[in-house]
């Protein structure tokens, strides 16, 4: 186990306990002294230098000391201190490509939701292919500003290349593309053309929206092919 997932461990392990969680809080928005964090909220000092001990032997927060009343100590946040807490960056990309078995709706969706939130290169493919994008994911990709070519489908061979990142957005083709294409993401969006209403297919726009929102912060957009 690498030293860069020791420390996250113990980050979240620090952060596992309410009242070192609401000390976090308040000095999110400002430095504040102990006395001045056990008063905010209702706790004993005793029980605040225990917090306090153990959040800066997590790495999180930092003592300075007053310029004004030297005998007094302030508490900050360090700069980034909460940046471990999210997953290490992934690997550069030369683009990414969704797929699912179509490549007539969460694919496509996925493309242009990645296109308008991240940039960068980015393309969809279907292990089977349709012969045209479903309408009703036209019609939800126009509702949420974005636009998709009804007729932009393609097969999953044609479109992807080494230095690829492979995001399989449905569990068919996660589960078929065995060979040389492999997804290095799967993403286990219910596939809405299966239910065929409006309200599925909002759905899985909304589900592809937070994974691409979730995902952007440790991404890096390539500015290559698209």
């Amino acid at each position: 186990m690498n030293g860069e997932l020791l420390m996250r461990a113990r980050v979240h392990a620090a952060l596992g306990d309410p009242a070192r969680l609401a000390i976090i809080d308040a000095l999110t928005l400002g430095d504040a002294s102990p006395g001045e964090i056990g008063a905010d909220l209702g706790m004993p000092t005793n029980l605040v230098a225990h917090h306090v001990k153990v959040l800066h032997e997590a790495g999180l927060i930092e003592r300075t000391r007053s310029e004004g009343d030297r005998r007094r100590t302030y508490l900050r946040l360090r700069p980034d201190a909460l940046a471990s807490l999210t997953p290490p960056p992934l690997r550069d990309a030369d683009r990414v490509v969704f797929v699912c078995t179509h490549n007539a709706a969460r694919s496509q969706l996925a493309a242009a939701l990645w296109r308008d939130r991240v940039g960068g290169a980015v393309a969809s493919a279907g292990t089977r292919p349709a012969a045209r994008v479903h309408p009703r994911a036209v019609t939800v990709a126009h509702r949420h500003g974005l636009r998709l070519d009804p007729g932009a489908t393609a097969h999953v061979n044609d479109v992807v290349h080494d230095g690829d990142l492979v995001i399989a957005v449905c569990d068919n083709a996660h589960e078929d593309l065995t060979s040389t294409v492999r997804p290095q993401l799967h993403w286990s969006v219910p596939d809405p053309a299966r239910v065929d209403t409006d309200e599925a297919f909002e759905a899985a726009y909304t589900d592809l929206a937070r994974r691409v929102e979730r995902i952007a912060p440790i991404t890096h957009p390539a500015t290559g092919r698209d």
